[in-house]
């Protein structure tokens, strides 16, 4: 979107969209160019230390070169935290949280981007979780993560819709709704599922791979379809057929 009044509005509309304000845009973006890009130990031990600078980071946090982050003031990194190449953070207005011991994989994008001021935006990752590739967590309605919570490849969770309802007036000029999603302790989220705004999904919960989830999963069940259905509930049984358990 392109804001009126040329070159110079449209500048500082980029520039207002990136950092909390033109001094730390450019403070970000030189440590960006100074080290962003250093491979191996040697980057990832100096983000360790220069992104101090303008991100809060508990501990020791571990990210890979050609890593991308925006509003970089708005992001905490517990201790033991691991960003994969080409993770994409954009945490304007309310900020991201990653709990300790959290991994997210490469090209994963967890997207706050709130410019309408919608009050509860964020997103919030608990301890020892794994955001695996390209999974894409939009946060303008907020989505709060437990604990233990693992979601496979290609994840999607969309904390925000569309109004649709006026047939005369294009999509985009009828405003969006923002519920928010919660994914409590120890659940798994499988392949190229999709969460949908306003789902809580309890916690032990699975949901299969292509799920489509448009409703509240409840604790300890598994889901799968599209719309997602319960399938079963998770009980402590012995296994149906002999198999190799890895810890």
């Amino acid at each position: 979107m392109r804001a009126p009044g040329g070159t110079w509005a449209n500048l500082r509309l980029y520039i207002g969209r990136q950092a909390a304000s033109p001094a730390r845009y450019f403070l970000e973006q030189f440590l960006f160019a100074l080290v962003g890009w250093v491979p191996t130990v040697v980057g990832i031990g100096l983000r360790a230390l220069l992104y101090r600078l303008i991100l809060h980071m508990d501990g020791v946090a571990a990210i890979e070169n050609g890593v991308r982050l925006r509003f970089a003031s708005n992001i905490r990194l517990g201790n033991g935290v691991y960003l994969d190449q080409g993770v994409y953070l954009h945490a304007c207005p309310n900020g991201i949280e990653i709990g300790e011991g959290t991994f997210v994989m490469h090209h994963a994008e967890l997207h706050v981007y709130n410019f309408r001021n919608i009050p509860h935006s964020g997103i919030r990752i608990g301890r020892n979780c794994l955001i695996s590739e390209f999974n894409v967590l939009r946060g303008q309605g907020s989505i709060t993560i437990g604990d233990n919570v693992y979601t496979a490849p290609l994840v999607q969770m969309l904390a925000v819709d569309h109004v649709y309802d006026d047939p005369t007036r294009p999509i985009i000029e009828q405003g969006i709704t923002a519920k928010g999603i919660v994914v409590e302790d120890n659940a798994w989220i499988g392949a190229g599922a999709i969460v949908c705004d306003g789902v809580r999904i309890g916690k032990g919960a699975v949901v299969g791979a292509g799920a489509v989830v448009v409703e509240d999963v409840p604790p300890h069940t598994v889901v799968a379809g599209v719309p997602a259905k319960v399938v079963k509930g998770i009980e402590k049984q012995a296994m149906s057929a002999p198999a190799t358990v890895y810890f």
